[in-house]
């Protein structure tokens, strides 16, 4: 079969993407672009969705983690749930092992409690250079933010051109319009797996350490990076895999 091409993709093609249904965004995806197209994601609630959405058209497509080695027990649950329901294989992108020892014999493992940069730093060897290389490999990267989850998210697009890695990709958010109960209802409706870490608490799920249960009546992301709560919103806890603007340029 003969894929698209991300050249051809136009502002006018953008539009249509924009106006699209989710399910029918993730269909899109992978019928125009086949294995250069790939759901990322940390089996939060949005990527669990999509994966079951995927599945309802395809026998074989892709899906990868970031693996940082230190996920809570639940999300490497969840991989193996989504691998047994859907017969899927999930792709594991992990931190490079130079660039991680470097990092910890220079800071230790715990650098991430001094200050903003250095849990930059972290999320940088960590996250941001594994999820790189496995856009490498995309012309499609299906992720799961949503306008409702912060701030700083409130104006993400369901499809934008943007550079990763000095190559344009196409970048989509199904369910950028969803809001949390939508999303819970999916779920519901269809008996999709997801992480068991949602019953108790969490609302964003990142590494054991840097992601805890909320406290009623605060924002999605204030369990992220806890300690940084203070003088700090939740609309800039970001690791850096989303930090670019909506329509794809340099976040400022």
């Amino acid at each position: 079969m003969k894929y698209m091409k991300i050249s051809g993709i136009t502002g006018e093609k953008i539009a249509e993407l924009n106006a699209m249904e989710a399910e029918e965004l993730v269909k899109w995806a992978f019928d125009n672009f086949g294995e250069r197209a790939a759901i990322g994601t940390s089996f939060q609630l949005t990527g669990s969705v999509m994966v079951d959405m995927a599945a309802r058209h395809f026998n074989k497509f892709r899906v990868f983690i970031v693996d940082t080695l230190r996920l809570h027990p639940e999300t490497y649950d969840s991989v193996s749930g989504a691998e047994k329901k859907y017969g899927i294989k999930v792709e594991i992108y992990g931190p490079d092992k130079g660039l991680l020892k470097d990092m910890t014999e220079r800071f230790g493992e715990y650098l991430f409690f001094t200050d903003k940069a250095k849990q930059e730093y972290c999320c940088n060897v960590r996250k941001v250079e594994p999820n790189r290389r496995a856009l490498a490999t995309l012309d499609v990267w299906i992720t799961g933010l949503r306008r409702d989850q912060s701030g700083y998210r409130k104006d993400v697009e369901k499809a934008a051109l943007t550079e990763e890695g000095g190559r344009r990709i196409l970048k989509l958010c199904p369910l950028a319009d969803w809001d949390t109960d939508r999303v819970w209802k999916y779920i519901r409706e269809k008996n999709v797996p997801y992480n068991r870490l949602f019953d108790k608490g969490y609302d964003s799920i990142g590494c054991i350490i840097c992601s805890t249960p909320l406290v009623k009546g605060e924002g999605p992301r204030s369990g992220r990076w806890r300690w940084f709560n203070r003088g700090s919103s939740d609309d800039k806890k970001e690791c850096g895999i989303h930090t670019t603007n909506p329509k794809g340029g340099s976040k400022k």
